[in-house]
């Protein structure tokens, strides 16, 4: 049934494919700065850990309300602010 509803995609949900693809992009240069420069200077752990947790949650979230964009937008923002919460503990153990 979920795979259903994702081919039925409304003109609201255009709008929220569009705000997750950019959201999702906005992501995507600091995930670059992290790992060409292998520095998380100045990011904190505490932050990024609340923040992926929120996106877990929302990814849940458009799971139950079968909602492609926030399924596709969470997915991959989890996995590029996981990408900096790896740097930031590997930075954080080499820095001690």
């Amino acid at each position: 049934m979920l795979f259903i509803n994702f081919l039925m995609i409304d003109s609201v949900e255009i709008i929220g494919l569009i705000a997750a693809i950019l959201t999702t992009l906005a992501f995507i240069p600091q995930v670059i700065k992290v790992i060409s420069t292998n520095s998380s200077k100045g990011l904190s752990l505490t932050t990024f850990i609340i923040f992926i947790i929120g996106v877990i949650l929302w990814f849940i979230y458009g799971f139950f309300k079968s909602s492609i964009s926030m399924i596709l937008g969470n997915g991959v923002t989890f996995f590029l602010a996981l990408i900096i919460i790896v740097y930031i503990i590997k930075n954080k153990k080499t820095n001690l």
